[in-house]
């Protein structure tokens, strides 16, 4: 072989080797790539396909349930079983709009074995297909049994249709305390985890409160969601479940209602608007909290229709409002025990000395006439609290003058809530100078006193509020803000955890003036000219005060009736107030209900004991 002939062998085995290094190394840097991919970086990727792949889903809570004090369900939960479908076992080939196709005609053979149309429509059906597509898909709510046999009669098991039960609200009292308890909606929850950054990628829709106590103590009621994750495909069908976390229920609620004593306040307001408290006066425990025209919240279960709630919203009965919470009425006459306590603390004015009634009051060109146009003579406090008579607390009104009254009113809760445990309460008015310049740019009057003596002007109060004052006389002169909560027993734990007491206070005036009203209340029932005449009942010493108040235009000469009552006088048990909207005066219209609802506590008290 010639030198030139092994310089050309040399130099291809040369490039050979080259070649050979070349693809050595390319060899080695996929086979590290490989590497930094598969093993190094592999716990990245993987929990990145696990974020594609997998889908955290919002697990209700059973809701806790509302009971009366002895333990009786005002609010509990029943099962409602719903017809799904499966869309990964309804799925079709090609297009989204194909497995939709399938989905509707599965609904048409159902319908007539249902016998209703179904709960969504065809826009319902690609909303889901769109933004909830691993979940089944609810297409009938609440089945009712007929429904259910047929469908396990028609050719039962269908693949992709289930039915699954899920708890709903039901109120097992219907109407009965409606107000306090009020009710939930069906409606979505957020997204939102515990954790900052943490979110969950669907949530079932659940119970949430949306007035009364179902409001108020939603977050307890409600518990705690659990998690449920989903495998899904590269479509967004679910292929199977990875794990899940169970939810935990949520707390039972006890109240201090007693459904006897609801029961009796809500038959006393039968066919009339208005509103009725029951108070205990030693602890001011809430037995009986009732407003009508009522409603029945198990018409809002399991979904409320939009054209039910736009009824609701729109009935002239206002069935919806709570009357004893959210209303405020001129109080009348029932705010005289104000006066008179105001009055007796400021030292201006003696209880045994007497006015003169005329039948009217003059101030100036004012003439304000009593209810008595006759007169009642010389009068002194405990027969004109027993008479209500005008001239008395107009006189005695302005001697007091408008400062200590309003800081009476206010000392007995009146101006602002009570707090008690229920949305939306008011807080009234308790008007005065300040108030006056502040809102009508005027200087306050002798007329204007002589207004909120009996009970009229701009003063404006709760039927809750009166009966807080009514306890308080009852009690001997202890302010106690009403309490509607015994306990609260966390989901899943035995027991209830005592609601804290709130705080009381001594009203800023004597024993002995606190007893001189007391005495001229028990006159307005148990003497035989008091005013209250027709609540009284046998057996019973009760004390009380009638009202009655005009509003609106004067010519229709429409008047709101009150009534506040305790008894037994010695000992009381119950303090109550009542109002309705419409009425003849409060003697007449609101006595004889107070009598019915006093009967029937007592009788029943004999027959339980």
């Amino acid at each position: 072989m010639t030198e030139r002939s092994e310089q050309r062998v040399a130099a291809e085995r040369g490039r050979l080797y080259a070649l050979l290094a070349a693809m050595l190394a390319a060899l080695a840097l996929l086979g590290a790539h490989l590497w930094v991919v598969q093993v190094w970086r592999g716990p990245v990727y993987r929990r990145s396909l696990t974020r594609q792949s997998l889908r955290a889903l919002r697990l209700p809570a059973e809701r806790g349930r509302i009971l009366e004090r002895h333990g009786r369900p005002l609010a509990a939960n029943r099962p409602a079983y719903n017809l799904v479908l499966s869309l990964e076992s309804l799925r079709q080939p090609g297009r989204m709009g194909h497995t939709v196709a399938a989905v509707l005609a599965v609904l048409r053979d159902l319908t007539p074995v249902v016998g209703r149309p179904p709960d969504v429509t065809e826009g319902d059906i690609w909303n889901h297909v769109r933004r909830r597509l691993p979940l089944p898909l609810p297409v009938w709510l609440d089945l009712d049994q007929g429904a259910i046999a047929r469908l396990l009669e028609w050719s039962w098991p269908l693949a992709g249709v289930d039915i699954e039960p899920e708890p709903v609200r039901t109120y097992p009292e219907d109407m009965l305390a409606a107000h306090v308890v009020g009710f939930v909606g069906r409606a979505m929850p957020s997204l939102e985890k515990d954790g900052p950054d943490a979110t969950y990628d669907y949530a079932l829709p659940e119970a949430m409160g949306r007035a009364g106590l179902e409001l108020s103590f939603d977050t307890v009621l409600r518990g705690r969601p659990g998690t449920r994750l989903l495998r899904v495909d590269a479509s967004g069908f679910r292929r199977d479940v990875v794990s899940e976390e169970s939810a935990t229920a949520g707390g039972d609620i006890l109240l201090t209602l007693d459904l006897r004593v609801q029961r009796l306040a809500e038959e006393a307001l039968s066919g009339a608007a208005g509103a009725v408290v029951v108070l205990e006066p030693a602890s001011g425990e809430v037995l009986a909290l009732a407003s009508s025209p009522g409603w029945n919240p198990n018409r809002f279960v399991p979904v409320l229709s939009p054209s039910l709630w736009k009824a609701m919203n729109e009935d002239p009965d206002k069935a919806m409002l709570n009357r004893a919470v959210s209303e405020v009425y001129a109080p009348g006459s029932v705010f005289k025990p104000v006066v008179a306590l105001a009055a007796l603390a400021s030292g201006r004015v003696n209880p045994d000395a007497a006015v003169d009634c005329p039948g009217y009051f003059a101030l100036g060109g004012m003439r304000m006439r009593c209810w008595n146009p006759h007169g009642h003579g010389a009068v002194a406090m405990r027969k004109a609290i027993e008479q209500s008579c005008n001239t008395y607390f107009a006189h005695v009104g302005l001697e007091t003058g408008i400062a200590p009254i309003r800081d009476m009113a206010r000392a007995v809760g009146l101006g602002e809530r009570t707090g008690i445990e229920l949305p939306s309460e008011a807080t009234g008015l308790v008007p005065d100078d300040q108030w006056k310049r502040r809102v009508h740019k005027d200087s306050w009057r002798p007329g204007d006193t002589c207004n909120v003596s009996i009970g009229q002007g701009a003063l404006a109060v709760t039927c809750l509020q009166m009966a807080v004052l009514t306890a308080a006389l009852a009690n001997g002169g202890t302010w106690r803000p009403p309490r509607l909560v015994r306990g609260i027993q966390p989901g899943a734990k035995p027991g209830f955890r005592t609601h804290p007491l709130p705080a009381l206070r001594r009203l800023p005036c004597a024993p002995r003036d606190v007893e001189t009203v007391r005495m001229g209340m028990r006159d307005v029932i148990m003497a035989s000219s008091g005013t209250g005449g027709r609540a009284r009942i046998p057996g019973v010493e009760m004390a009380g005060k009638t009202g009655t108040a005009e509003y609106g235009p004067k010519e229709e000469g429409r008047k709101h009736g009150w009534m506040i009552v305790f008894a037994p006088y010695d000992q009381p048990r119950y303090a109550v107030a009542m109002v309705l909207d419409d009425a003849i005066s409060g003697g007449v219209s609101v006595a004889p209900r107070i009598q019915r609802l006093m009967q029937g506590l007592f009788s029943e008290e004999e027959v339980d004991t």
